[in-house]
């Protein structure tokens, strides 16, 4: 059934996306205000179930491409996205029915909100990733075969251009090319289809869950109840599994560069509590990839891993983490969808050069999930 967002759901959006979002997928901050800007002046937003779709409709995916360190610096004026997909529309000579998000991020979870609210136009409750993944490929559209081009890619100042590429690795080269000489941000509108092909490969109920999470966190601070709970109890009536903690303690070093396109480095964690004597170590490129504790790895990607402050369990996104933050690590397991074999080729820990074979979060710690959850194999898409 579609949702009416407003304000307050996308307050609510953007801290529940950048926690799926992993430490990446854009400043959930300026694309909250963003968004809330463009709800003033035009009102509230339809956020639309995939089965809601009819199946020859157009649905242009819209977001942001680069690293998260400029973007916070390089604001964007708001309306490079919408000018994407008008530029994409007059290429393909058809309006769009609906946007939607390639993944689950601070940032480009709000973007199509934007874009929407200035075209008249519903976002679709779903996405490509289910959490946030660095390159354009990296997609189930692309693991189930569709095209992400053609694609335009904008910038702030009217730039744009129109790409047409033999495959998608081929999409992400070239467009991370052009972003870098953007100045290492740019924004997009890509892998256009219909709304049957969206039923079939998109990730479906990333949005509303979203949303779930960040009022789930607010209910909590609200009535001084544990965040961490909050965000364990709504993850485990999902598609995902059960949140755990991993870690908790304080950050002592970030090794943090911008390069290519991408931001990325690694973030040192000095636990106490019952974590004294032990370190946590996560690597990052724009999203978190890895975390190994004195050495051993406890989580890995595709699975999700997200640093939260420890008092507020509000998210920390790779860009803005620094030395003293006082950290909570969680991790999820992710859908089902993200661990076939097909998408281990594409986002597994090989993938990033990681010399290990992807291990369910399940299987590395085991005695958690068998002890207190049952992981839903399947679940339906969340209301709100």
């Amino acid at each position: 059934m579609a949702t009416l967002i407003g304000e307050q759901e996308i307050e609510d959006l953007a801290i529940g996306a950048a926690i799926l979002g992993t430490g990446g997928g854009g400043d959930p901050y300026i694309g909250k205000l963003m968004v809330q800007i463009a709800i003033r002046k035009f009102g509230p937003i339809t956020l639309l179930a995939p089965h809601e779709l009819p199946d020859e409709a157009l649905i242009i995916p819209t977001a942001a491409m680069g690293a998260p360190t400029v973007s916070i610096e390089k604001i964007p004026n708001g309306m490079e996205g919408y000018n994407a997909l008008r530029a994409l529309e007059k290429y393909l000579g058809k309006s769009a029915y609906a946007t939607m998000p390639i993944e689950c991020g601070g940032g480009n979870s709000t973007i199509p909100f934007v874009v929407a609210a200035h075209a008249g136009i519903p976002v679709v409750d779903a996405d490509g990733m289910g959490r946030a993944f660095p390159e354009l490929q990296m997609e189930t559209f692309h693991i189930y075969g569709i095209k992400g081009s053609p694609m335009v890619i904008h910038n702030e100042l009217g730039d744009h251009c129109i790409l047409n590429t033999k495959d998608n690795l081929s999409l992400e080269r070239f467009a991370r090319a052009i972003t870098v000489k953007m100045g290492a941000t740019s924004h997009l509108a890509e892998y256009p289809m219909t709304g049957k092909q969206v039923k079939e490969v998109a990730i479906t109920g990333t949005l509303s869950l979203a949303i779930r999470i960040g009022k789930a966190i607010r209910e909590a601070r609200m009535h001084k109840e544990n965040p961490i709970e909050a965000i364990i109890d709504v993850t485990t009536n999902s598609i995902y599994g059960p949140a755990m903690v991993l870690f908790q303690g304080k950050v002592t070093g970030v090794d943090r560069q911008t390069r290519d396109g991408f931001v990325r480095g690694m973030i040192q964690v000095q636990g106490f509590d019952k974590y004294q004597g032990s370190t946590l170590e996560v690597d990052f490129q724009n999203e978190n990839l890895i975390a190994r504790m004195d050495g051993e790895v406890v989580a890995m990607v595709p699975d999700l891993i997200t640093l939260l402050d420890l008092e507020t369990g509000l998210p920390i996104t790779t860009e803005a983490i620094k030395y003293g933050s006082r950290v909570t690590a969680l991790a999820i397991p992710t859908p089902e969808i993200m661990r076939t074999p097909q998408a281990l080729e594409v986002w597994g820990p090989r993938y990033f050069g990681y010399d290990v074979d992807y291990r369910l979060l399940e299987e590395i710690h085991p005695e958690y999930y068998k002890q207190k959850f049952k992981v839903s194999e399947e679940a339906e898409p969340l209301e709100l």
